[in-house]
């Protein structure tokens, strides 16, 4: 299968980190780029590069069916969607803010759930397509204070396993990637969702637990045998994007690599001591 015979590609969430790594890269390769934000002022130098940019907020209804509809209508439909917008709203499962959960499920759910209804009708008719699913090793473990955040990766993975056999037989593959420790800006928007939350309260129950927390997020950051940068993400989109048969699954890093296999093999036990380990309070 030629590579371009999957293109267009359209990525939500482009204005920085994974998804503007991975237009930047696809248009480098001589893909046809859609590249999206809320804001598309943001996409100034990757209109510059050759990315064809638009506005795209993945909770408007009318801003989705407006992007879909404009690829549909100057290529017939969307080769790949790569569902990339979302971001993480930190908390104690008892004390977090469930309106900010609410809107974070909006973004990392329910709209890329909304941006794969719209795209599907036009890749069946095709006989062929490709949904590509940015999750995270959080949807495969999950740690404390984390996990409204991790339930919508958790989310995504499920959703992308009845997908993918659901449209196997017109043509269509479905892709996770799972990165791991990505350095994106993701650890300012969990700092600033901690330090804003109910839990940053000195007299929490959790205070120590959410101090830890901050502290394992930042050395983890900063670790470089730990984290890797969006570029090193942006390749393995690539690779899902140009591969004739791709894997089902992308999962980055040794670290998160090993993470994942000591939750799998070593069950709930061995994990949570794991967790009791990392997280004392």
């Amino acid at each position: 299968m030629p590579a371009t015979s999957l293109d267009p590609v359209l990525i939500t969430g482009c204005s920085s980190g994974i998804g503007k790594a991975a237009a930047d890269l696809l248009v480098k390769a001589g893909h046809t780029v859609y590249a999206t934000a809320r804001r598309p002022e943001t996409l100034a130098d990757l209109e510059e590069a050759g990315a064809r940019v638009m506005a795209l907020d993945v909770t408007s209804e009318g801003s989705m069916n407006a992007a879909v509809q404009r690829i549909e209508t100057e290529h017939g439909r969307v080769g790949t969607l790569v569902n990339n917008a979302g971001y993480g709203e930190y908390g104690t499962v008892e004390e977090a803010d469930l309106d900010k959960v609410r809107t974070m499920f909006e973004t990392n759910v329910f709209g890329l759930a909304r941006m794969t209804q719209l795209v599907l009708p036009g890749m069946r008719r095709a006989g062929r397509g490709r949904i590509i699913n940015i999750s995270s090793m959080g949807g495969r473990i999950t740690f404390p204070v984390g996990g409204y955040y991790h339930a919508t990766k958790h989310a995504v993975e499920a959703i992308s396993d009845a997908l993918r056999s659901e449209v196997r037989g017109f043509g269509i593959d479905v892709v996770v990637v799972e990165p791991g420790i990505t350095r994106t800006g993701f650890e300012d928007t969990v700092h600033a969702s901690v330090a804003n939350g109910a839990g940053a309260e000195p007299d929490s129950p959790y205070a120590t637990l959410i101090a830890q927390n901050v502290q394992n997020t930042s050395s983890g950051y900063s670790n470089p045998l730990l984290a890797v940068g969006p570029d090193s993400v942006a390749r393995t989109i690539l690779k899902a994007v140009e591969a004739d048969r791709p894997k089902t699954r992308y999962l980055l890093t040794p670290a998160a690599k090993a993470l994942v296999a000591a939750r799998t093999l070593g069950g709930d036990r061995v994990w949570d001591a794991l967790v009791k380990q990392q997280f004392k309070h």
